[in-house]
């Protein structure tokens, strides 16, 4: 487990690497923008929040945890997550369409995080997210043939890799200092909240899903794996910990 302050200084650090060389103009075929210029959109509307509700949910626990960094580490988070939003809208640009400014999925998925004041349940969703976008962007990377899209999406998955990691430590430090009468509610929570989140996101981006090599089946193995990962740090930790001194 990492400690707030190595996150913290991780996402200082990684706000410096550069890795798109916007030089490169898109190459991506007509028929191949036809078959994900949807989801493409629908995903960079979904990275551009501004992360407000998130803030909100963070300040409360590190206040009651006592741990500050805790809100820059995830003001940082939000600003990657930005970052993905824009480097998606430029190349939506650059290649002569207009960004969304409305998605369904996304404006449910807003409405959602509108009245959830819980870091538990913020964390949980985020996590889920997260992993749905690690097999979205691997498959617009290997469906669009496109070194500049490679590039965003090689961008996209290393930071994702390490907000997955983030996000899952802190959720296995979360649930493990819950009485176990409410541990056993928010992971049937978890579970549910996986079964349905990564069910609609297959069923409104197969298309693009399915172009990148990624099957319904490779898909569902794909996050299943992901999410008993996580299930697994966080059934390891609650071992490692004897004393419950949160309850939120």
């Amino acid at each position: 487990m990492n400690t707030t302050e190595q996150w913290l200084s991780h996402f200082k650090s990684n706000a410096n690497e550069h890795r798109i060389d916007w030089s490169l103009s898109p190459t991506m075929s007509e028929e191949k923008k036809k078959v994900i210029l949807y989801s493409l959109k629908a995903w960079q509307k979904g990275e551009t929040s501004e992360g407000n509700h998130l803030r909100i949910a963070a300040q409360r626990y590190a206040d009651e945890i006592d741990d500050q960094a805790y809100v820059k580490v995830i003001d940082l988070f939000i600003k990657e997550e930005q970052k993905h939003g824009e480097s998606l809208g430029r190349y939506i640009d650059a290649i002569g369409e207009k960004r969304t400014s409305f998605d369904l999925g996304d404006q449910v998925f807003r409405y959602v995080r509108g009245w959830n004041k819980s870091i538990t349940s913020w964390t949980m969703a985020v996590i889920i997210i997260e992993q749905a976008a690690q097999v979205f962007y691997q498959a617009l990377k290997d469906g669009t043939n496109c070194k500049l899209m490679n590039q965003i999406c090689t961008d996209i998955l290393i930071d994702e890799a390490y907000h997955i990691q983030f996000q899952n430590e802190r959720l296995a430090i979360i649930m493990a200092l819950k009485k176990p009468f409410w541990r056993a509610q928010y992971l049937l929570i978890f579970k549910l909240l996986f079964e349905v989140t990564h069910r609609t996101i297959w069923f409104a981006h197969a298309k693009a899903f399915i172009h990148g090599g990624c099957s319904r089946q490779r898909f569902e193995s794909r996050m299943r794996f992901k999410f008993q990962k996580t299930l697994k740090l966080i059934s390891e930790q609650n071992k490692k910990v004897t004393t419950i001194t949160v309850d939120s």
